[in-house]
């Protein structure tokens, strides 16, 4: 059986492919690849950007730039990339490369003028350097090191951190690394584009800041970077040069938040369908005859919570940017008011410059008789009473959101006698395709050319396959133990239908009722509020929330008020709106529109209100992710059903799925209630028999790691299995497989099936195991804090956490340690005794290099063990003697921060560079005096001494001033690597 690649595998396979797109690699043969530019262009350490190489640049695309003052364009740049905030600094940093720099220039008749200098040729590719570097090291105040960096004329657009399942990390672990990073080196991602997390077999990228739930697959590609390897045709199609430039320029928004601004790049399906967009536009006409046979028309089948306001806006900005029309006009056609204002919203908050609100019929009138170039948001409503051909621009693009409501109430018509000359892109997640005959709504036929269904698709499978959206599973409520007698039924049902007996009522129930008839009797309400108080337990345990979905207002309000009596006020709200001719029981839940956004607001962001219970609202259009559970209890079908069910299936952390209780029996024959392809219906709500179905077969493949160890508490039991889970694979199969357990039981729990089959018990059991190898393994201090709640209460319940701690303590390096190590089972050991070295070296490996050289020589032997080529006992052995190596170089550095330093500068001369120093003794003298001069001379009595711009200059100074006036040694001023050294080695053992 081979084996999986390294992380060095990985590397130098990703190397490879951007190799064959025409990226300069450096790094292939398993080297460092930055230290050839480093070398090239005497890069400093502390240094993000290659300026010697985009200095040459500049020159070549600007003709303002000349030799003379490409220096003082250089040192402004260098300012520019001083921020305290790295989203912010980010975004100036974005329109420097791509509107360009403003830079005054002397004229030769001795005046000066401003222009802006090109950083990025985006028209010629050509014209740029485009380079892929492996072990990018950065030192400013601490050291990183990323694996791979994609740098544009020494730009840093791309930092990527690569993983080896093979040494149990995945592109998780590389996420939280590129999250450290940007805490340590914001300066490295002021000018980035996005970054790249890998394993082995899977590929995440994000805007620089992103948090982990935005980081994304890239599943599709053009055809000449199709291939079966889906690591590499994620690389070559998101990393080749021509989209990797065509992103930065048109497809990147900064978005202003209460929260916090967040960078936003596009998702594949966002960018492709956005590209297929601009192709019809650049092949087609656009034409008032649907029967013409232009391509003027698209359909846009995305489905429900993958971003379709974004890619409208992707399409948007790219029609106004680029060449395709000459002054195009863009109208975004939203069906709701409420649609309108969110994404009025969102336009200011991306400071789209180009853009205008219709704010009335007559607005919308204006605008286009106006026909200026640039877009109009507006409501299909709006196109009510405009004028026929008023059209005032020849090159309208319409682009209608929800289209599939675009066609109601002849609006579709009142739009095209407006806008007779136009192309038309239809947007939804849910197309309506109804009866046969012309009359009928049909978004097909409405939006897409003859032969053509729809221009880009993006399904609810591919949807989940991605994680944009969560699956959801439904449990049937519908069939249900009634009394149907004089207590349960109004007086005057009983006294029309008293001779009736119980089992004929029930039949006339059946077949004369209707199910808003049914949604009103008091002993079913009463009955299914029994049934959502017991489930709804479970959800808010969790943190989730849920809405109730009803057929009237008068159901909503008899759910509302027994609701309120069991949850309380403050938990529940009822949404509808009521009029004066309305009974007293539904008049008391009427909102009007100002309190209802404040309600869903709160519903979002705070507490309370847990569960919504609602008529007719909040089914298209409503967005929370912390929203998991729908009680419905109103039939639904098709694109009204597809639209409910996405309102559970928004992506939150932990939430692993969302569920629909179904008390209306709608999903009974679900073929019938969705009328779509096969993958829709297979996708869109599954039976939670299936989820159930899963958890038993993960929670088997857990157990089965631990096959022949006794399922019991005992500390040899424990020992047992700590050491199965060592070593690759079982470590990562332990650590995924729990992970993907976890979240399956606690989207089932609470379900009585888990106690009597036993389930509970063994995942107890095994939640003991997980927290002892978390906190054996150092990956927290505190492990069950971050369980979730459900398996917090069995660890709190079932399992002594302190005896834990006591059983499985994390040792620190030092002699007691190597003594406790040799009672250990081999196995446990070795991961002992690396996760403790390792944590030793990691802040210490820029303080000395013999401290660099040991932490690379544990990571050696780490990934031979792991691998399988050094048995457990070997690696004990290898760690131990490195270990021993550790200790000692702490014993001969010393505590005190002058020695440590002196000792790293006397050792680098002599073990890294022994031929520049005629002896020991020089060396010595020389370590001696720098560290004098850097204790007299650099401040450090203030946070943040070590990364300010004036203790660079300082200690360069005193570097140079110990070299040169005191020694005579100016070919060790000369070496920039040398120098490097110094600062960091001074730096590092101060800080």
């Amino acid at each position: 059986m081979s084996s999986l690649p390294s992380e060095q595998g990985v590397e130098k396979s990703l190397l490879s492919w951007l190799d064959e797109l025409g990226w300069e690699t450096h790094g292939l043969d398993g080297s460092q690849g930055a230290s050839v530019l480093d070398e090239r262009y005497s890069r400093s350490s502390a240094d993000v950007v290659y300026w010697g190489l985009l200095a040459e640049q500049a020159i070549n695309l600007n003709d303002a730039v000349t030799e003379d003052n490409v220096d003082r364009l250089v040192s402004t740049l260098r300012r520019d990339l001083d921020t305290d905030d790295l989203v912010a600094g980010n975004r100036e940093f974005y329109r420097l490369l791509t509107r360009g720099k403003q830079f005054q220039v002397e004229q030769a008749d001795s005046s000066t003028e401003y222009v802006y200098v090109d950083l990025i040729d985006f028209e010629n590719l050509e014209r740029n350097r485009f380079h892929a570097v492996n072990q990018f090291s950065v030192s400013r105040g601490t050291t990183i090191r990323p694996d791979v960096n994609l740098f544009v004329n020494g730009i840093p657009l791309v930092t990527m951190e690569l993983k080896s399942l093979a040494q149990d990390n995945d592109y998780y672990d590389a996420i939280s690394d590129l999250h450290n990073y940007e805490d340590d080196v914001p300066r490295l991602f002021v000018p980035g584009l996005f970054n790249v997390a890998a394993d082995t077999t899977a590929l995440r990228y994000g805007a620089v800041g992103a948090p982990t739930q935005f980081y994304m697959k890239w599943a599709d590609a053009p055809e000449e970077f199709q291939s079966d390897n889906e690591m590499r045709q994620a690389v070559q199609a998101l990393c080749n040069p021509a989209t990797l430039l065509d992103m930065l320029k048109r497809f990147v928004f900064y978005d202003r938040r209460a929260g916090g601004d967040a960078k936003i790049v596009p998702r594949y399906m966002q960018y492709y369908a956005v590209n297929e967009i601009l192709d019809r536009v650049a092949e087609g006409e656009p034409s008032a005859d649907p029967e013409g046979g232009t391509l003027d028309r698209g359909l846009i089948w995305h489905t429900q919570g993958s971003g379709k306001s974004f890619t409208m806006l992707y399409a948007a900005q790219n029609l106004l940017s680029r060449d395709l029309l000459a002054t195009p006009q863009v109208f975004i056609i939203v069906d709701t008011d409420k649609l309108a204002s969110q994404m009025r919203d969102t336009l200011s908050n991306i400071g789209f410059e180009q853009s205008v609100v219709a704010e009335s019929i007559d607005h919308l009138q204006e605008l286009i008789e106006q026909g200026r170039s640039e877009v109009v948001l507006t409501t299909i409503q709006k196109f009510q009473d405009v004028e026929p051909d008023s059209q005032g621009n020849d090159e309208v693009v319409v682009m209608s959101d929800e289209a599939h409501r675009f066609m109601e109430k002849d609006l579709s018509s009142r739009l095209k006698a407006a806008l007779p000359k136009n192309f038309h892109f239809g947007f939804t997640g849910t197309p309506v395709r109804e009866g046969e005959d012309e009359t009928d709504r049909n978004t097909f036929d409405e939006f897409s050319p003859e032969g053509e269904e729809y221009l880009h698709r993006y399904s609810v499978k591919e949807g989940i396959e991605d994680g944009l959206i969560l699956p959801v599973y439904f449990t049937l409520r519908h069939q249900m133990e009634w009394n149907v007698d004089e207590a349960g039924l109004d007086e005057e049902f009983e006294q029309q239908f008293a001779g009736l007996s119980t089992d004929d009522k029930r039949e006339f129930i059946r077949n004369n009722i209707t199910s808003r008839d049914l949604a009103e009797l008091s002993p079913r309400v009463d009955r299914i509020v029994e049934e959502i108080d017991d489930h709804f337990e479970g959800v808010d345990k969790n943190g989730w929330k849920g809405i109730v979905v009803t057929p009237s207002r008068k159901s909503a309000a008899m759910y509302g008020e027994r609701l309120i009596e069991r949850l309380g006020e403050d938990a529940i709200e009822v949404l509808y709106t009521a009029t004066g001719d309305d009974s007293d029981l539904v008049q008391q839940f009427h909102t009007e529109n100002e309190e209802r956004d404040q309600i869903v607001k709160r519903f979002k962001d705070e507490d309370e209100p847990k569960l919504l219970v609602v008529h007719n609202m909040l089914l298209t259009g409503f967005d929370a992710p912390n929203m998991k559970t729908m009680y419905l209890d109103r039939n639904l079908k098709n694109h009204t059903l597809m639209q409910a069910i996405a309102r559970t299936n928004r992506v939150a952390e932990g939430k692993e799925n969302g569920e629909i209780v179904d008390f209306q029996g709608v999903f009974e024959n679900i073929d019938e209630a969705l009328d779509y392809d096969t993958d829709t219906k297979e996708y869109a709500a599954r039976d939670k028999a299936e989820l159930f179905a899963e958890l038993e077969t993960q929670l088997d493949f857990v157990l089965d790691i631990f096959e022949d160890i006794p399922m019991d508490d005992s500390q040899e039991t424990i020992d047992q299995c700590l050491a199965r889970v060592s070593t690759h694979p079982e470590k990562g199969d332990f650590k995924e497989g729990f992970r993907r357990l976890q979240n399956l039981y606690e989207s089932i729990s609470p379900d009585a099936r888990l106690i009597k089959e036993g389930i509970q018990d063994d995942y107890q059991w095994l939640a003991r195991v997980y927290t002892a190898f978390q906190r054996h393994h150092n990956r927290s201090d505190r492990p069950e804090d971050a369980m979730r709640e459900k398996t917090k209460e069995i660890i709190e319940e079932h399992v002594d956490v302190g005896e834990i701690k006591r059983d499985f303590p994390v040792y620190e390096l030092g002699k007691e340690h190597l003594e406790a190590i040799e009672d250990m089972d081999p196995a446990t050991a070795a991961t002992n005794v690396a996760h403790a070295t390792r944590d030793h070296l990691q802040p210490k490996t820029g303080q000395n290099p013999k401290y660099k050289r040991l932490s690379e020589r544990v990571t050696e032997i780490v990934e031979e063990w792991e691998q399988g080529d050094r048995s457990d006992p070997e690696a004990v052995e290898a760690l131990k003697a490195v270990e021993e190596q550790v200790l000692a170089v702490d014993e001969e550095a010393g505590e005190q921060a002058k020695a440590r330093a002196e000792f790293a500068i006397y050792t680098h001369l002599t073990d890294e560079m022994p031929d520049a120093v005629d002896s020991p003794e020089e060396a010595e003298t020389i370590a001696a005096d720098i560290v004098t001069e850097f204790d007299e001379r650099v401040d450090r009595s203030y946070p943040g001494w070590e990364t300010n711009q004036t203790t660079v200059q300082q200690i360069d100074t005193l570097l140079l001033d110990v070299l040169l006036k005191e020694h005579t040694r100016p070919e060790l001023a000369k070496d920039e690597r040398f120098m490097d050294a110094l600062r960091r080695y001074l730096v590092q053992n101060y800080v």
